[in-house]
């Protein structure tokens, strides 16, 4: 590896130059690295993805928005490198931490009702492989039917369908900004909704949830099984 973007946050890969953000790529900075491959995610980068073919690059695009799309990235990455057994064997050790995982929820004695908030203005809904992320570790998401809504403007949701669907939990992760409890407690008609007024409003950050990759699987399903473990036992 020998570029990130400004969004790579494990410390192994941070001293890396930085080459982009998500939606811009610094081009020189690229030429110089010299890369035999450039890995993007997500049709929003398609801009940047068609600049780089256009320069002659090999580029190849992921689009994952499930967790069973996130653990075919990797096994698809580790075919291209030519390491499809180490990929294989990283799998199913995801697998078998999701697994884990699943277990501990399953000792729970109720599920409770979980809203992901992805964003706040407007209100958005955890995209996919957050909303499977959240049944693994022992809730209900309250709008299942968003779940296969891969574009953040079809998963746009309204304060009064979040107050009728009464969540017990709230779980905020504002992309790049840190979530205020208070601001959403005080949202007009949100004092009686179940997570407000017992106070189970939360973060999980969204370096840990929001990027489809190996930290989803591991540390943000974590946080998630222990944000709704406490939330289910001060009840």
């Amino acid at each position: 590896m020998v570029g990130i973007s400004g969004y790579t946050v494990r410390p192994e890969a941070r001293q890396k130059p930085k080459i982009s953000s998500f939606l811009h790529a610094r081009y020189e900075k690229i030429e110089a690295l010299e890369p035999d491959l450039i890995l993007a995610f997500s049709d929003l980068q398609a801009d940047i993805t068609t600049d780089l073919v256009k320069r002659g690059y090999p580029v190849f695009t992921f689009n994952q928005r499930s967790v069973a799309g996130i653990l075919q990235m990797i096994r698809v990455l580790g075919g291209i490198v030519g390491v499809a057994d180490k990929a294989e064997a990283l799998v199913q050790q995801f697998e078998r931490g999701l697994d884990d995982i699943r277990a501990s929820a399953a000792t729970l004695p109720r599920r409770p009702k979980v809203f992901f908030e992805e964003w706040y203005d407007p209100l958005i809904s955890g995209i996919r492989w957050v909303e499977e992320l959240v049944e693994i570790a022992g809730g209900d998401p309250i709008f299942p039917e968003l779940n296969k809504a891969g574009l953040a403007r079809d998963r746009i949701v309204t304060s009064e369908q979040i107050i009728a669907r009464a969540p017990e939990v709230i779980i905020g992760s504002w992309c790049g900004k840190p979530v205020r409890a208070e601001k959403i407690a005080a949202r007009p008609g949100w004092s009686d909704v179940p997570a407000v007024r017992n106070g189970h409003i939360y973060e999980v950050k969204s370096t840990y949830i929001l990027q489809p990759g190996p930290a989803a699987l591991t540390e943000g399903v974590r946080r998630l099984h222990d944000v709704i473990r406490h939330a289910v036992a001060s009840r």
